[in-house]
């Protein structure tokens, strides 16, 4: 008998890209398993009309995928890590956080200019405040509009005019094959990406040691390190995906090298800090540079957000 294994997923392109690779992955490894995918529609999914930051609320791509995994409709889920809480309901554990792709973010212009070359006023399209504040602060004189769709629906907004170029995750793009669109690529010193940007996360039931010993293989030691480092930070500044937070952690060796930021929306704030330890402080690390930037202003900036603790945590 073959042992039903069904992972819980989003229906986007690249969410079913995602999963079908976890599935094939898990397939060559288990032939005793018989896997499948249970397509779930998130409230992230339903709204699509409003900027995701004013929606408000975590886990607006993962919250209907968990309530499958405790309900027993799903044994494991499939997220980009970047979309996960740092919080995860009772009886649900993070499994494994694979091998990240290329972490940077891509723009895209309907002719080939590169992001500094763009007139003065370019429209640009991006979801993320994230990456708003970071172009802002690059180039004040950008106008940022509202992007939300899949990625084909994007590309069309941008190819019929809408925009003069576009900003998205350069890992999703490559894993869908449609890599020769990038017109640049760039770098972590100009846009640090999101937390967990490019690699994905497997969510399960804490008390499934099947599904739990089977998806172990997944972990990306070095992956795993710097990625819960740049959650631990976000977690200490209480932020989701979509507040203007970015982090990146690098490993040399067993050192971690973790940089973060927090700007305001319109960029002309801006908190940045690096800082580095051994790599199994990592978590420490995230919490000891998130203190560092609530001291240098970043409470400031977040307060006006959301609630948030105060530097020291008081």
């Amino acid at each position: 008998m073959k042992k039903k294994i069904v992972i819980g997923t989003r229906a986007s392109k690249l969410a079913l890209w995602q999963a079908n690779w976890v599935k094939s992955e898990i397939e060559k490894r288990h032939p005793e398993a018989e896997v499948s995918l249970e397509k779930i529609k998130t409230t992230g999914d339903k709204i699509l009309d409003v900027p995701l930051a004013k929606v408000g609320g975590k886990g607006l791509f993962v919250k209907e995928i968990e309530e499958a995994l405790l309900d027993g409709r799903a044994h494991l889920a499939v997220h980009s890590m970047k979309d996960v809480p740092t919080v995860f309901p009772d009886g649900l554990i993070l499994r494994a956080i694979t091998e990240r792709e290329d972490p940077r973010d891509a723009v895209f212009s309907r002719n080939g200019v590169k992001l500094l070359d763009l007139p003065k006023g370019a429209k640009i399209g991006t979801s993320s405040l994230r990456r708003q504040s970071q172009l802002l602060h690059l180039r004040p004189d950008f106008e940022m509009l509202h992007l939300r769709g899949n990625l084909d629906t994007r590309m069309k907004k941008l190819d019929d005019g809408h925009y003069d170029a576009i900003i998205l995750a350069g890992a999703g793009v490559n894993r869908l094959g449609m890599h020769s669109r990038i017109t640049e690529l760039l770098s972590t010193e100009v846009s640090l990406p999101a937390i967990g940007q490019g690699a994905l996360g497997i969510e399960t039931r804490a008390g499934d040691d099947y599904i739990n010993n089977l998806a172990a293989f997944f972990n990306h030691a070095d992956t795993s390190c710097a990625v819960r480092a740049e959650r631990a930070l976000l977690r200490r500044l209480e932020g989701g995906c979509q507040v203007p937070i970015a982090a990146y952690g690098e490993l040399k060796g067993d050192t971690l090298r973790l940089r973060g930021l927090v700007a305001s929306t319109d960029g002309k704030t801006f908190v940045k800090d690096v800082i580095e330890g051994p790599r199994d402080k990592a978590e420490d690390l995230g919490v000891a540079l998130a203190e560092k930037l609530l001291k240098m202003g970043a409470w400031d900036i977040l307060k006006n957000l959301y609630e948030v603790n105060p530097p020291g945590g008081a």
